[in-house]
């Protein structure tokens, strides 16, 4: 390779990387500006109880795939730690859902705010084979209807969650 062909080889990469940089710093800055724009629409999450009772299904383990206001499946919630793919376990109380994630905080679903379980084939972009997803509609402090995502581990326990023939999965 003569010198002519390296140099410009050598500034073509540094091109290239600097507009997959460049590329990479605009995604980022959108994220935080969806973040900003959805702070006041979230609010606070309902805070944890000092005490649940026994166990009704549970716990679950799988993947928190995200939350997106409802009804639109990709628009994903950025609001804090909520936006971000992570282990879980989902537990069911006679006071609510608990989605305990690794790496997040945990996230309390009260009973009296959940209106609909049901399995749906994607949510927060992430798109399943027939219902592969575990779907949550609850209603947040502020008023607003969200979906939580939850793909588990065995596909089979959604049974526990939705019952066979129930009518899409609504909560009474």
């Amino acid at each position: 390779m003569n010198t002519g062909t390296l140099v410009s080889s050598l500034i073509f990469a540094a091109l290239i990387v600097i507009v997959v940089a460049v590329l990479i710093i605009l995604m980022l800055r959108g994220w935080r500006h969806r973040a900003q724009r959805q702070v006041a629409l979230i609010g606070a999450l309902p805070a944890l109880p000092d005490a649940v009772g026994p166990t009704l299904i549970g716990p679950t383990k799988g993947l928190y795939v995200g939350s997106t206001l409802a009804p639109s499946w990709l628009d994903r919630i950025a609001v804090g730690d909520l936006g971000y793919r992570t282990k879980a376990v989902l537990t069911r109380y006679p006071e609510g859902i608990m989605l305990q994630r690794s790496g997040g905080t945990p996230i309390w679903m009260p009973d009296e705010s959940i209106t609909a379980i049901r399995t749906e084939r994607g949510i927060a972009g992430k798109a399943m084979t027939h219902d592969g997803i575990l779907a949550i509609r609850w209603k947040l402090p502020s008023g607003v209807e969200i979906d939580t995502g939850f793909r588990g581990d065995n596909r089979d326990e959604y049974s526990k969650w939705v019952p066979p023939g129930a009518d899409g999965g609504e909560v009474e």
